[in-house]
């Protein structure tokens, strides 16, 4: 990705278009714009409002099954009663305005910094509109802000990104990925250690405070195949032949159910046990770490589980926008290509959802052509993110591309391999 302007006219460029970017996603939020197709701000008007009133009352929302999110999910949830002068859901976007600010500010400073380039910036105020509302309408963004602020920070400390991404990892259990790219031996040790204590802290503390901090893993544990996960195309595709299968609401999304639909779902999680399968064969082959190998490496994780996930659902393309934005604020990263892979899969997601949802559920061609693109895009991002981090990182007999290992005060060092 190119930036063409640079300095304090580029800054200058981006801040303006990130204003009038989130200025229309503020005017679709609160209605003054009306999207086509599903409601998508009724998550939080509704559902988190629901949420918003048990925990309140002092107990987690052990008797809904829609609740599938960790413990610090609650101070998501909570989290408009930091503007009480606002109703509800218009505090709750809000907020969501100020995380996507945070995030862009934290990206415009470290790519502003000697060595670092613009182009995660940009990455960042062009993809976010490009999933519409849907983004400021669910609390992803306040998870993927943690997740940049991890990873940026932990350029200089490994403790600050082991205990954001645990505290990431208590909001939507993802970040933990983070943590998958730290440099061998010190920064290891440092960064597993400060996520430790800081999950094991924080989960005590939540399950003290409020009962049911962990029925969510039993919600997670029973959902289905939700219709725009990759495993589902497989039924999208035989409803054209006369599977008589349907689609139904379940744990608050669209599911298939009928004939086949456990296998595909199983195999599905088997995808995600050889994901998981692959990134311990690459962390233990690894031997070359640069200052970009923990975004990289997090931005490859992300997307292997996304894409093996039962579940894709159109807020998850927030995730891998702002891994790939951080990736793209160091200049050795390689992850240009994938990163705009994921662009133009967040630009077809809106597409499919809300623009096409009633052609998605009805696996029409245009629905079945919408997901075959959107998942088709995230598959290559993916393949491609994984031949990228393992070619920089692992060594092979008659090849060698000198990285950067990371030096005390987290700059790029010499020319070396990672002990």
């Amino acid at each position: 990705m190119t930036v063409v302007r640079t300095g304090a006219s580029g800054r200058a460029l981006s801040l303006a278009v990130w204003g009038l970017t989130r200025a229309v996603l503020l005017l679709c939020v609160f209605k003054v714009f009306t999207v086509p197709g599903p409601d998508v701000t009724s998550d939080v008007s509704v559902i988190y409002r629901g949420w918003y009133e048990v925990l309140r009352a002092g107990s987690y929302p052990l008797d809904d099954v829609t609740w599938q999110y960790p413990p610090a999910a609650a101070l998501a949830v909570l989290s408009p009663d930091l503007l009480p002068f606002l109703e509800y859901a218009s505090a709750f976007f809000v907020l969501m305005l100020l995380c996507d600010a945070l995030v862009f500010g934290l990206l415009l400073y470290a790519g502003g910094r000697p060595g670092m380039r613009g182009a995660g910036t940009w990455l960042w105020v062009v993809g976010v509109p490009l999933l519409g509302p849907t983004a400021y309408a669910r609390y992803d963004l306040m998870v993927t802000a943690v997740a940049v602020a991890a990873l940026l920070a932990g350029v200089r400390s490994p403790r600050a990104l082991g205990a954001l991404a645990a505290f990431g990892t208590l909001l939507k259990v993802w970040p933990v990925l983070l943590l998958v790219g730290t440099a061998r031996g010190r920064d290891t040790r440092r960064s597993w250690s400060a996520a430790a204590v800081t999950a094991a802290v924080s989960a005590l503390v939540a399950a003290v405070v409020l009962p049911g901090a962990f029925a969510f893993l039993t919600f997670q544990r029973d959902r289905g195949l939700e219709i725009e996960s990759l495993g589902a195309l497989v039924f999208h595709v035989a409803r054209q032949f006369g599977w008589e299968g349907r689609v139904e609401l379940r744990y608050g999304s669209m599911e298939f159910a009928g004939p086949h639909v456990a296998l595909v779902s199983t195999l599905a999680l088997a995808l995600s046990v050889l994901a998981f399968g692959w990134l311990l064969v690459w962390r233990l082959r690894a031997r070359t770490f640069a200052v970009h190998t923990p975004a990289d490496a997090a931005f490859t994780a992300v997307l292997l589980f996304t894409v093996t996930s039962r579940v894709i659902s159109p807020q998850y393309m927030v995730w891998p926008l702002g891994l790939a934005a951080v990736c793209l604020v160091f200049r050795g990263s390689r992850m240009a290509r994938p990163a705009c892979l994921v662009l133009v899969a967040t630009a077809v997601t809106l597409l499919e959802f809300p623009l096409g949802f009633a052609h998605v559920v009805a696996s029409d061609a245009e629905g079945v052509a919408l997901m075959t693109v959107r998942n088709g895009l995230l598959v290559a991002a993916t393949l491609g993110a994984g031949r990228r981090l393992w070619r920089d990182t692992v060594p092979s007999a008659g090849r060698g591309r000198p990285a950067e290992r990371l030096s005390r005060d987290g700059r790029a060092g010499t020319p070396a391999s990672a002990p």
